[in-house]
C-alpha cells in the first residue's frame, strides 16, 4: 500500500513538473515568436516605411490581435511575415473557415492602416 502511494505521489509530482515546464515554455516562446515575426516582416517593410520594426510590431500586436479565431490569426500572421502585407491564402485555413477570410480583412482594416501610417499610437 505504501509503495503504491509513493508511486502515485511520484507520478503526480512528475506530471505537475511537466505542466509547469509546458506553461513556462509557453510564456517564454511568445516573445520569441513575436521577435521572429517582426524579423521576417521587416525584410519586406524595409524601404517602404521609416520604422519597419514599429509597423511590424504594431501589425502583430494590434491588427492580428483583433482576429478572435486562432486559425485565421495564424494565417494572417503568416501572410504578413511572408509578404509584408496582410494576406491570407485560403489553403492556410480549414475549409470550414475559408468563408470568414473576407470578414477578417474587414475586421483588421482599421488597425492595419493605423499601424502602417501611425504605428506609434
Amino acid at each position: 500500500m505504501k509503495s503504491r502511494l509513493a508511486a502515485l505521489a511520484i507520478g503526480v509530482s512528475l506530471l505537475a513538473g511537466l505542466a509547469v515546464q509546458a506553461q513556462a515554455r509557453t510564456f517564454f516562446d511568445f516573445p520569441d515568436q513575436r521577435i521572429e515575426f517582426i524579423r521576417q516582416c521587416m525584410a519586406h517593410m524595409a524601404g517602404r516605411w521609416a520604422h519597419p520594426d514599429a509597423v511590424c510590431g504594431c501589425l502583430h500586436d494590434h491588427a492580428a490581435a483583433a482576429v478572435p479565431d486562432a486559425d485565421l490569426r495564424e494565417a494572417l500572421l503568416r501572410g504578413i511575415s511572408e509578404s509584408g502585407v496582410p494576406n491570407i491564402q485560403s489553403d492556410w485555413v480549414p475549409p470550414s473557415k475559408q468563408a470568414q477570410i473576407s470578414s477578417t480583412f474587414t475586421l483588421i482594416a482599421k488597425p492595419a492602416l493605423q499601424c502602417m501610417f501611425d504605428p506609434a499610437e
